[in-house]
């Protein structure tokens, strides 16, 4: 049994929740709290495997909260809240605080169905792999700055003042893919790029709106321009593009020219974006011209997808085990023979270069 203590302010949320965990065969909903300082107590006396909690509460809110878990009682822990709240960066500080998941509250497209299908689907996840994602989140959360500097400075001496200063066409494509763990592995990604790189097109598993502030957190960090992709959008040199929740994204040619389209098709491999549909349409579209990478993530999906880029003539590459937060996503497509490399993080970087240049 996944014993679960649900964390949130509104009683109709806890309701909800418990409702639906109660009804769960292969779950034990051992208790819920209205705030952190209750919810402490309970971790403590009941050892929950996996909490869901809000951000917004009073007393203490769900992101020092969250610090605090990590530190002193780490287990997985799925953020279930609004997109309106006081920082708009919120949930993804949550996921670089080492928060498993996230989940967005009821509203407006979102049902109060989707929601508890989507919450219990992310606990039985967590659970899968929660003594892994525990070492591995926290040990990157405490290397991730260090590494960010040290990759930089050695991207800068490798490279020298020959950072491709005139890419201005679309002619090759860089798609990346990502899940669990991989708003931390993209920042670090991202924060060291030069600013002049082919389009770079990105499907990171994320609720709708929440990869709306993912973008803009992405934006402060990096050298290139990255914003949530639109319907009918050209692609464009030096620019990061990533899936809305909610929306499956592909690339289609024109000419001489890619374009973004976006479609609420069927969820594979339970996800909308997914990577598989990014990819497979970067194989028909772009095909030798353009790179592939799977990030860290629960799962398989984008594993058929790079296969499918990989015999279409791109350069395939896998995230390794070591520096996977969850080495599920890249594992599928090293057995399926879609990558060409497999290749930790810190590499990846190089990778991107080296392929523009």
């Amino acid at each position: 049994m996944i014993k679960v203590l649900v964390v949130d302010d509104s009683a109709i949320v806890r309701d909800v929740l418990s409702a639906a965990i109660e009804k769960q065969p292969d779950m034990e909903l051992v208790g819920t709290a209205p705030d952190p300082f209750v919810a402490r107590d309970k971790i403590v006396k009941l050892k929950p495997d996996v909490i869901t909690l809000d951000i917004e509460m009073p007393r203490m809110d769900g992101l020092s909260f969250l610090e605090r878990i990590m530190h002193y009682f780490p287990l997985p822990v799925i953020i279930v809240s609004s997109v309106t709240t006081h920082d708009p960066y919120a949930a993804v500080k949550a996921l670089e605080l080492g928060a498993f998941d996230v989940v967005n509250k009821p509203g407006g497209s979102i049902t109060v169905e989707d929601v508890k299908e989507d919450v219990l689907r992310k606990i039985r996840a967590a659970y899968e792999v929660r003594d892994r994602f525990i070492e591995r989140a926290s040990r990157i959360a405490e290397e991730g700055t260090g590494t960010g500097r040290r990759q930089s400075a050695l991207l800068q001496r490798d490279t020298g003042k020959t950072l491709l200063t005139q890419v201005r066409t679309t002619e090759k494509l860089i798609a990346i893919g990502a899940s669990t763990g991989g708003t931390v592995a993209l920042e670090q990604i991202f924060r060291v790029l030069p600013a002049h790189l082919y389009p770079i097109v990105v499907v990171q598993h994320m609720p709708p709106d929440f990869t709306r502030q993912f973008a803009q957190r992405l934006h402060e960090l990096s050298n290139l321009d990255v914003k949530e992709g639109e319907q009918e959008e050209i692609l464009q040199a030096g620019t990061v593009y990533i899936a809305p929740g909610g929306y499956h994204m592909e690339v289609q040619r024109r000419g001489a020219s890619l374009f973004i389209n976006l479609n609420q098709k069927e969820r594979i491999h339970f996800q909308r974006p997914a990577v598989d549909m990014l990819f497979h349409s970067v194989a028909r579209e772009v095909g030798q011209n353009a790179l592939g990478i799977l990030l860290t993530g629960m799962g398989r999906d984008g594993a058929e997808g790079l296969l499918a880029m990989k015999k279409a003539g791109a350069m395939t590459i896998a995230q390794d085990e070591e520096s996977s937060i969850v080495w599920g996503m890249p594992r599928s497509a090293v057995e399926l023979g879609a990558a060409a490399k497999v290749l930790p993080l810190e590499k990846v970087p190089a990778e991107i270069i080296t392929f523009c240049s």
